[in-house]
């Protein structure tokens, strides 16, 4: 049973057990410490944590940001949802009283916020997160509390395309943003399909605009791939600035997502997103009249129905073949 004495208008907790060191912490109230020396004795017992590895989600989430995220291919991103989650409730929860019950309980606050998708990422991070924490940081825990939680339903895959006329007013207000680099970054978004984080991580050297194609050496699925240009796409890089560090768009995405809500914003676009000119693109190439390999190979889609995600044809294109 834990001791607890005041001193100095604190109250001290103390713990011993058999073959463990001895423990304690202060804290200001009594009830905080009797309640913290019970559930920590309980801990010790019964091997799950010992004392120093009783910290609290939050301390989890930004080690593992620390020592593992940044070896990522997609380490901003995973990084800011890391962020993101620190500043929730359940982070602030001990890993001795962490339960299922936490988890639903963030899962339907969360829900109230956000779509389900992101919903499903919080959780799949949460749950790597402490499995990392017990398979390879020797934190013993009776088990993983976010694999119990139902996951909520993800949203439909996004069949945005861009209508008559919105393209050209989007490249009307991209024109207008002082940056030199955004509307040919916005134009050669739609006429390659690459992602967001492969035009922005792009560089010169990996530019061939002799032989109208550019290589990425790593891209989100872990292999590198050639990129074709077309004519408008060659237009736009050879009459770019070229900027000391050697990229070929120097932007930062948080530069890059202000200059694109201002930009839809003055051109009255509602529910476009960057990544839906990748999604225009694709359906441009099968359009065009690519087949299913030619068209992989460009955009980098190992399957067909990851392919078919990205793939909405429109129904009158379709109408004049069958003519």
């Amino acid at each position: 049973m834990p001791s607890i004495s005041k001193e100095y208008g604190v109250y001290r907790v103390r713990i011993r057990c058999r073959d463990l060191p001895n423990v304690s912490k202060i804290f200001k109230s009594k009830t905080d410490a009797r309640i913290w020396g019970e559930k920590t004795e309980r801990a010790m017992k019964l091997g799950l944590l010992s004392p120093d590895q009783d910290c609290t989600l939050q301390d989890l989430l930004v080690r593992y940001g620390r020592e593992v995220t940044p070896a990522k291919r997609g380490a901003p991103q995973e990084q800011s949802r890391l962020n993101k989650l620190c500043q929730q409730h359940i982070a602030t929860i001990r890993l001795s009283n962490l339960n299922s019950n936490h988890v639903a309980q963030f899962r339907d606050s969360r829900l109230k916020t956000v779509c389900g998708t992101s919903v499903v990422k919080d959780l799949s991070i949460l749950s790597l997160v402490i499995k990392t924490a017990t398979t390879e940081w020797g934190f013993k825990l009776p088990s993983n509390p976010v694999v119990a939680v139902k996951k909520p339903t993800e949203n439909k895959a996004r069949d945005r395309r861009l209508a008559d006329g919105e393209y050209e007013q989007l490249l009307k207000e991209c024109g207008k943003r002082k940056n030199h680099w955004f509307k040919p970054l916005v134009v050669v978004a739609l006429e390659t399909g690459m992602r967001r984080g492969e035009l922005l991580s792009l560089e010169w050297k990996h530019v061939h605009l002799d032989k109208n194609w550019a290589h990425l050496p790593m891209t989100k699925n872990g292999d590198g791939r050639d990129v074709p240009l077309s004519r408008r796409a060659m237009d736009e890089l050879q009459a770019l600035p070229r900027d000391i560090s050697g990229v070929v768009f120097p932007l930062s995405i948080s530069a890059l997502r202000g200059l694109w809500d201002r930009s839809l914003k003055r051109a009255d676009l509602r529910d476009l997103h960057f990544h839906d000119l990748r999604h225009e693109a694709t359906s441009r190439f099968f359009e065009l009249g690519l087949n299913m390999m030619e068209v992989a190979a460009i955009t980098g889609h190992k399957d067909l129905k990851m392919l078919q995600r990205y793939t909405h044809l429109r129904a009158e294109d379709l109408a004049r073949k069958l003519q």
